[in-house]
């Protein structure tokens, strides 16, 4: 697929006097991480398939700041901040998705006292939109009539208030939606944000993403919905370490979309 679908960058837009409808902010997850690269192609099929016209910044992406911000170093953050808005400044970025809730949160919300004002989406968010404007089909597929439970990312969810979205997605896949116990503005972490993902785990009884993971398995799920390469990360580690993963796969909404309408 990848060899298969050109994905343009803004310094080619610029070349050629054009700017993009949209701006798709990959993120460092989707860059480098293995798992999470599939996230990303799946998005940019979906983008394709629309008629989206959108582009990337490439090797002029750099990594938000968040995770250092949420590690306590405010200095590199802001480093890493001022650099990367220069940069969309001087590519005159309006339109911003990211399929990565911690870019988001921190493109949407902590950007805009630095001097960086655009206006930032969610990729759940942004699939909406072009399924209410008609650019984009989603049907049943191999979803359908499945369990599916949805983990609310918390900088999607509790942070910016977004909890329908990636449901409502969900509900066109024909799925059988069914909620955790702890879910929406009540959901629990999957053990990886304020940079937990990146440091060795505290003294415990049990691992977030474990206990996060037996809440899911209650539930009975033949899919965990994710909406963030951290959760995904998080939960496909806790449905290994149930020995589950046979029984139970860990999907971002954008690849059950993309996986359906394959068939």
């Amino acid at each position: 697929m990848a060899d298969a679908i050109k994905v343009p960058t803004m310094a080619e837009y610029m070349a050629e006097g054009k700017n993009p409808e949209v701006l798709f902010w990959v993120g460092c997850a989707g860059s480098f991480d293995d798992r999470a690269k599939k996230i990303t192609k799946a998005f940019v099929k979906l983008l394709h398939r629309s008629g989206v016209d959108f582009a990337v910044l490439g090797t002029e992406e750099s990594c938000t700041g968040d995770p250092a911000k949420r590690a306590g170093n405010e200095f590199l953050f802001q480093m890493q901040a001022a650099i990367n808005i220069e940069v969309l400044n001087g590519y005159g970025i309006k339109n911003i998705v990211t399929t990565c809730p911690h870019c988001f949160n921190t493109l949407k919300n902590e950007y805009p006292s630095l001097g960086g004002n655009y206006e930032v989406q969610h990729h759940t968010q942004f699939l909406k939109s072009l399924l209410e404007e008609g650019k984009l089909k989603v049907e049943g597929g191999k979803f359908k009539g499945k369990r599916i439970t949805f983990h609310d990312p918390c900088y999607l969810g509790r942070a910016n208030n977004e909890y329908e979205a990636p449901r409502d997605l969900l509900r066109k896949l024909e799925v059988e939606l069914i909620e955790m116990r702890k879910c929406k503005r009540n959901a629990m972490c999957c053990g990886a944000g304020g940079a937990q993902m990146f440091k060795d785990s505290e003294e415990g009884k049990k691992e977030v993403n474990i206990e996060r993971t037996e809440q899911a398995e209650a539930v009975n799920p033949d899919v965990i919905a994710a909406g963030c390469p951290f959760c995904n990360t998080m939960m496909t580690d806790g449905v290994k370490s149930k020995s589950k993963e046979d029984e139970i796969a860990v999907l971002d909404v954008a690849e059950m979309i993309a996986e359906a309408e394959d068939l």
